[in-house]
């Protein structure tokens, strides 16, 4: 029997398969570790993108979404983007204080910004570590948190900022501080 390894034993399963004629078993490892280099590279640095400049809101509004469906905001006018705002119950500091004890809870959460008014979360996903921008804005007059959430990159959240937000207002209920949203009207 002829190998292409040095391999003393004549049968097959103590020594392993021949190498494939034309490259060593060293040429195939060095082109694995080549074609995975850039995965590995991708997933330690991330793709977080750049923190947003623009948050908050403008002339009483939050910052509109993008065309891509990666995000979801309280002051969106399409269905697509459109979710309810969270509607407090009680004193709108207490509402507001609860929504920012909530979200530092979560894992891979970091409130970058923290104003009495004004809330930006950062979120990171465990694997490809995207970041997404959660924007809380307390509007007392109105008795509600106003809600932005969206995706730095990419196209499509696969709906990840919108159960985000549905998870942040049930938890916001179950505290008694805020209301449960209205059935979407169909």
């Amino acid at each position: 029997m002829v190998r292409s390894h040095a391999c003393t034993n004549t049968q097959e399963q103590d020594c392993g398969p021949a190498a494939p004629s034309g490259r060593s078993a060293v040429g195939r490892l060095r082109g694995s570790a080549l074609a995975v280099a850039p995965l590995i590279a991708l997933m330690l640095l991330g793709c977080s993108g750049t923190r947003p400049q623009d948050l908050g809101e403008v002339a009483g509004k939050l910052r509109a979404c993008p065309g891509s469906p990666n995000c979801v905001s309280s002051d969106a006018t399409d269905d697509e983007h459109r979710i309810a705002a969270i509607e407090i119950v009680g004193p709108p500091e207490l509402a507001f204080a609860a929504a920012r004890r909530i979200v530092s809870e979560w894992p891979r959460s970091e409130i970058v910004h923290d104003e009495p008014l004004v809330m930006h979360v950062e979120f990171t996903s465990t694997l490809m570590r995207f970041v997404d921008d959660l924007e809380l804005v307390l509007r007392p007059q109105r008795g509600e948190i106003a809600v932005r959430s969206a995706s730095r990159v990419g196209y499509s959240d696969m709906g990840v900022n919108r159960r985000r937000l549905e998870k942040l207002r049930e938890a916001m209920v179950q505290e008694g501080v805020a209301r449960a949203a209205e059935p979407a009207a169909s």
